[in-house]
């Protein structure tokens, strides 16, 4: 009706389509009811903000950040306005536990982390792990140390072998950008590269306490397996680098400018570890935020 009614009387095409010219009246004014206005204002804002996220938001932190720009709106309503625009969140892989080779002749430190409180303050607490990254020129093995209160990757390191010295110096990284006060606890998995002495005398000449996950069971580090689920799936899960020097630029690029500085965290009420940080412990600056 809408091609043809200039040519001939709405009546008579209602007629013929076996529609009212009620119902016709009323199609044609819909892009100027308030609804629809909204959904034409909301939608330019919300593709923005996915792409702003690397494509990695859903509904409900796309809505948070339409709340920071003084949006209300519901969050069934940016889901739909996504879908229009067939805007969908990379998924993380289903999470399969691996269990860490600690067949080695190293010291084991006990569990302390299933010990203690929960971190309520940043350098309370700090949780390490590696993984490996493909990449066309073979694979490439990334150290992270992540701190337990503002989920702030704290430093990565790179190597294209996972000896002793990948964690180690992730360590000494880490203590260098955020000195901790004393009695930092550090938890890692059991296997020989946290174990080892020369990780060991780095820990103990800053007066760490090391803890270590139970045999066999990777859920004890949980924060640092869901980062690692988290980094593949929204740095690693489209592509293939080429190279490991390409791999290590997109791991820095990803840590640094997004995960640590504007990355939402649902365990943080929607705040970026940057922002959380900021927010709880103002007093405390330093350089934990760079």
């Amino acid at each position: 009706m809408e091609k043809l009614h200039a040519n001939y009387p709405v009546g008579a095409l209602a007629d013929a389509l076996d529609v009212s010219r009620s119902g016709f009246y009323a199609h044609r004014q819909k892009p100027t009811r308030p609804r629809r206005v909204r959904d034409a204002l909301l939608s330019p804002l919300i593709a923005q903000s996915f792409a702003r996220s690397r494509r990695t938001y859903g509904s409900p932190r796309v809505l948070c950040d339409l709340r920071d720009l003084g949006e209300r709106c519901g969050k069934n309503r940016v889901a739909r306005l996504m879908n229009a625009q067939g805007l969908r969140a990379r998924q993380k892989r289903r999470f399969a536990p691996r269990t860490t080779d600690s067949r080695h002749e190293h010291p084991i430190a006990a569990n302390w982390l299933a010990r203690v409180p929960a971190s309520d303050r940043p350098g309370m607490v700090w949780q390490s792990d590696f993984t490996y990254i493909e990449t066309a020129e073979g694979w490439l093995y990334l150290a992270f140390t992540l701190d337990g209160c503002t989920r702030r990757c704290v430093a990565h390191h790179c190597r294209a072998d996972m000896r002793g010295e990948l964690t180690t110096e992730t360590l000494a990284l880490a203590l260098h950008r955020q000195p901790p006060p004393p009695g930092l606890l550090h938890h890692s998995d059991r296997g020989s590269q946290y174990a080892a002495d020369a990780f060991a005398r780095l820990a103990a000449t800053h007066g760490i306490t090391l803890s270590m996950s139970r045999t066999g069971n990777p859920y004890d580090n949980a924060l640092a397996e869901s980062f690692v689920a988290t980094l593949k799936a929204e740095c690693f899960g489209h592509s293939i680098p080429p190279t490991r020097a390409a791999a290590e630029l997109m791991a820095f690029d990803y840590i640094e400018t997004f995960y640590n500085s504007r990355r939402r965290h649902s365990s943080l009420g929607q705040l970026s570890p940057r922002d959380f940080h900021s927010q709880m412990f103002p007093h405390n600056q330093d350089n934990t935020t760079n």
